[in-house]
């Protein structure tokens, strides 16, 4: 693993990003997908059936390309934080947050103190090489970069003041969760696409990077116009999905 964390210094630039969400537990699915040339792939615990030894699993598949791995744990709970941190993760979008209270706390799990509150046990940690890293503890919040997930009306209304915690690189809009969130479960309403384009440039406002999950060209390129800078365009499972569906369409 490199030392620099390439994702982290792309975020800061605001460069423009492209990744794909992977829900399959496969290691080989991992690397297939990994190869691909995305800037990222997103390991969704949240949502697919991962365990920690699993995600460990995961992290080794993806780190000899050039991609970089973001994990979504189920949330920013500190225990869990702690341990994917040492595992090697780096890269994280916690979904669900709907407060400044909620974002402070994820941002000191992530920290060593006075910082933080991360627990120091780099003996036993991956992250440091087991101890063989020098001055582990001194470079590595430098290198952690926190995507907080914002996907629903409360979080939406208290937009800004996460914003202002220090130690958010950027915030992930999560568009199925808001729609639900607004009563249009299910449903591609204007509205829903307004409240995005309104937080995605609030995001931008604030110098942070807008992250946005679009699974159609059109939508991609909308948001894209709009502020994203850090746009997932697929998801492994349903791509394999609609592979298949179709394959076996064509011939039945």
């Amino acid at each position: 693993m490199s030392l620099i964390n390439n994702l982290k210094e792309n975020i800061n630039r605001l460069e423009t990003t492209f990744g794909l969400w992977h829900g399959l537990t496969s290691t080989y699915a991992a690397e297939i997908c990994a190869g691909a040339g995305f800037d990222w792939i997103c390991i969704d615990w949240e949502h697919g059936p991962f365990e920690l030894t699993s995600v460990l699993s995961h992290l080794q598949a993806i780190e000899p390309y050039e991609t970089e791995a973001i994990v979504r744990p189920p949330q920013g709970d500190p225990t869990i934080m702690k341990q994917l941190l040492d595992l090697g993760a780096r890269n994280f979008v916690v979904p669900m947050i709907e407060t400044a209270q909620q974002a402070e706390s994820v941002v000191r799990s992530v920290h060593y103190p006075p910082a933080g509150i991360r627990g120091v046990g780099t003996g036993l940690g991956r992250a440091a090489k087991w101890g063989r890293t020098p001055d582990y503890v001194k470079t590595a919040d430098d290198q952690i970069c926190l995507l907080l997930q914002v996907e629903s009306v409360k979080g939406v209304e208290n937009l800004e003041s996460i914003l202002k915690i220090d130690g958010v690189d950027g915030i992930f809009i999560g568009p199925a969760d808001l729609s639900a969130s607004m009563g249009y479960f299910g449903k591609a309403h204007e509205a829903v696409k307004e409240q995005i384009t309104s937080a995605l440039q609030t995001v931008r406002s604030y110098g942070k990077t807008a992250g946005i999950l679009a699974l159609t060209r059109e939508d991609a390129d909308f948001y894209r116009d709009k502020g994203a800078n850090m746009i997932g365009v697929g998801v492994d499972t349903m791509l394999l999905a609609r592979a298949t569906s179709e394959l076996a369409a064509s011939f039945k």
